[in-house]
């Protein structure tokens, strides 16, 4: 066990890393003395949220995590182990100048970390994440003396969050919801909040487990077999699965078909902002059927990178009504800035309430792509000059580039995005187009251009 701090984990929307490997106590309680020192020098502030999932080692972690944090004078109101929505809701009504969550979100049981958000529930970005983690590495901490040592607060917000959503959402019909929570944070807010609106709650893996034994925490279709079954058996409205902490939840409609981020935002753009009009966040990896379905109803889609953070900074800037990530992250400003994943099925509900009509039947009006994902090898210290390289060679033959994360050429029967993985030595492909035919022509042919442009750039080194 090693309690020198690893630069690895600090990622660029979060700090991650394996139990008792990347990620100690000891380590934990630095990162603490790093983000106190951190709210103070950079945000002038001294009053934050903590809290944390069901993960076994969140507890020695979110302690060690605090302890570091009053040692800089910082204040604390701790909520204890909640879900994601939970504790950024915390935050967020009590004022909080940030909020620390502490979680490793979809990943295997071994694994923990930490994620940091502003008042209004912007996530931290990368480079105030660097900030911290070399706060941390160059041990420049603001540590106070005994007496002026940070105060806690334990505070209990469940009936304060309930409540938010019961002055929200009013259902007057009796839809029936099968709820998958995978054992996971949601465990404890989900079926009781559900419930007390009104809704009729069918359980599956609903008693928290930090193992993830009955599913694991990533809400993968592969792993949705049971809820599914449930939502036949039990003819539900519709079902819904959560990832390990709260952040994501993925829609499945009465007959079992499970719908991709796009088709779920796609439902909420068309028919649950009748009243609204303005610029819908999309990141580059979603389906042309989003500008296709929205953009007609008045609405601008806006295309941003990849990641979550990007997502709320967007629709912040955009006082977007709606932001939409490909890897399942929803937000809807109306409610918050951070995506809380109880909001997505509670919104799917009012509509199904409202428009009285079957979810499939709302799918079936959705237009659907073929859609393949490609890795190919390329090594990390040329992978990002590849792309660049390539983005010069594509925009003499093309006209309709996007280069915000990677390359996205825009074609008039499909695309391509082309981009770096920000943590392995490969490059990824991500094509959609109006048949598999075609689909299998465009990866022949931008494999082809990114190849060559790989086999340049190893020659040179």
């Amino acid at each position: 066990m090693n309690d020198k701090i690893p630069t690895h984990i600090f990622r660029a929307y979060d700090i991650r890393g394996l139990y008792n490997e990347d990620l100690t106590s000891p380590i934990m309680y630095n990162i603490g003395l790093a983000f106190g020192t951190y709210i103070q020098d950079e945000l002038n502030g001294k009053e934050v949220a903590v809290g944390n999932e069901i993960r076994q080692s969140s507890f020695p972690l979110a302690y060690s995590f605090i302890a570091g944090v009053l040692s800089t004078g910082v204040n604390i109101t701790y909520v204890g182990t909640t879900a994601f929505g939970q504790t950024l809701y915390a935050g967020w009504k009590l004022e909080k100048v940030a909020t620390a969550f502490i979680t490793a979100s979809h990943l295997p049981p071994e694994w923990n970390g930490i994620k940091f958000y502003h008042a209004d529930g912007v996530g931290f970005s990368e480079e105030e994440i660097k900030k911290i983690r070399d706060i941390a590495t160059n041990e420049d901490y603001n540590l106070v003396s005994w007496d002026k040592l940070g105060n806690i607060e334990n505070r209990d917000i469940t009936s304060d969050y309930e409540n938010f959503f019961k002055e929200k959402f009013n259902f007057t019909r009796k839809l029936k919801v099968a709820l998958d929570c995978g054992g996971g944070s949601t465990t404890l807010s989900a079926p009781a909040l559900f419930s007390s609106l009104g809704l009729e709650v069918v359980p599956v893996f609903c008693e928290t487990d930090p193992s993830f034994s009955g599913r694991p925490s990533d809400p993968k279709p592969k792993n949705l077999e049971k809820l599914v079954e449930s939502i036949k058996e039990n003819n539900c409205d519709f079902g819904v699965a959560f990832d390990g902490d709260g952040d994501r939840a993925v829609i499945v409609d009465n007959t079992g078909r499970i719908l991709s981020a796009d088709q779920t935002g796609i439902i909420i753009g068309k028919y649950g902002l009748a009243e609204t009009k303005g610029t819908i966040i999309a990141n580059v990896e979603c389906s042309k059927a989003v500008a296709e379905q929205l953009e007609p109803l008045g609405f601008v889609v806006k295309q941003i990178p990849v990641g979550h953070t990007f997502l709320t900074i967007e629709a912040k800037q955009e006082k977007s009504p709606l932001g939409i990530e490909s890897s399942g992250h929803i937000i809807i400003p109306e409610y918050f800035l951070f995506d809380d994943a109880i909001v997505t099925p509670l919104k799917i509900a009012e509509i199904l309430n409202r428009e009285n009509q079957r979810m499939s039947t709302l799918v079936d009006k959705i237009p659907t792509y073929p859609l393949t994902k490609k890795e190919i090898a390329c090594d990390d210290h040329i992978k990002f000059t590849v792309v660049e390289a390539l983005k010069d060679k594509l925009k003499v033959d093309y006209d309709n580039i996007n280069t915000l994360d990677g390359v996205r050429i825009n074609l008039e029967d499909g695309w391509v995005l082309i981009r770096p993985s920000n943590t392995s030595p490969i490059i990824r492909m991500t094509i959609e187009a109006i048949s598999e035919e075609k689909i299998e022509k465009l990866a022949l042919e931008f494999g082809d251009k990114l190849e060559e442009v790989i086999i340049e750039n190893q020659s040179r080194r």
